[in-house]
């Protein structure tokens, strides 16, 4: 493996798992670069005042921001994400949020929540599907852990334009929507709305998935 190779798959590696000072600062990355997307995510959940929601795989944590401002004084967030530098980062960012209950940091994986039984109304992860190799694990714990009324976005880039990114041949795992909408559906969740954002290749799906009724 040449240079280019090698800092190519080290990057990919902490976009999948920030670790450590560099870890940090992709975090910082990724949330200019998410920033838009997650915003629309959020505005696709309308999330009522006082509800439960969660980020899951929060990376820098401008999702849980958001998610705060959005539940308001009443409400909880819970943030989930399999990096332990990355809760450390949100648990000094948010560490007012988090004394006071209003947020709820997890270590943990998408494919194993540590959450209730439908606790969370409201519910996103955003670039995270590429490093779960048990998609269908992986939804049937967002179903599990939705309320009856519940609703989850899925935010994935355009696989089209994802495949054409250089860091995307070192440990992503590309699907077709059609396959994540298909490991949703065996989970009991319903595509409600395939919301598109970006152009070229920031191009990006957002899939609105709730209960199958």
């Amino acid at each position: 493996m040449g240079l280019r190779s090698r800092m190519l798959a080290g990057f990919a590696s902490q976009l999948g798992l920030p670790t450590g000072l560099r870890g940090r600062a992709v975090g910082a990355m990724l949330n200019r670069s998410n920033r838009g997307t997650i915003a629309i995510a959020i505005r696709e959940l309308e999330i009522p005042s006082g509800a439960v929601a969660a980020d899951l795989g929060f990376g820098g944590g401008v999702g849980l921001e958001m998610l705060l401002e959005r539940v308001g004084h009443q409400g909880q967030v819970h943030g989930v994400d399999l990096s332990p530098t990355m809760v450390s980062r949100a648990s000094r960012r948010f560490g007012r949020d988090v004394a006071s209950s209003r947020l709820h940091l997890h270590t943990g994986s998408i494919t194993q929540l540590p959450l209730d039984d439908a606790s969370i109304q409201a519910a996103i992860t955003i670039n995270t599907i590429y490093f779960i190799a048990d998609l269908n694990r992986a939804f049937s714990e967002l179903a599990r852990i939705l309320t009856p009324s519940g609703r989850v976005v899925v935010g994935i880039g355009d696989p089209e334009a994802m495949a054409r990114m250089p860091t995307t041949p070192y440990g992503f795992k590309l699907r077709p929507v059609a396959e994540i909408t298909a490991a949703a559906e065996s989970a009991g969740l319903a595509l409600r709305d395939d919301k598109r954002s970006g152009q070229g290749d920031a191009a990006a799906h957002l899939l609105v998935f709730e209960h199958a009724s």
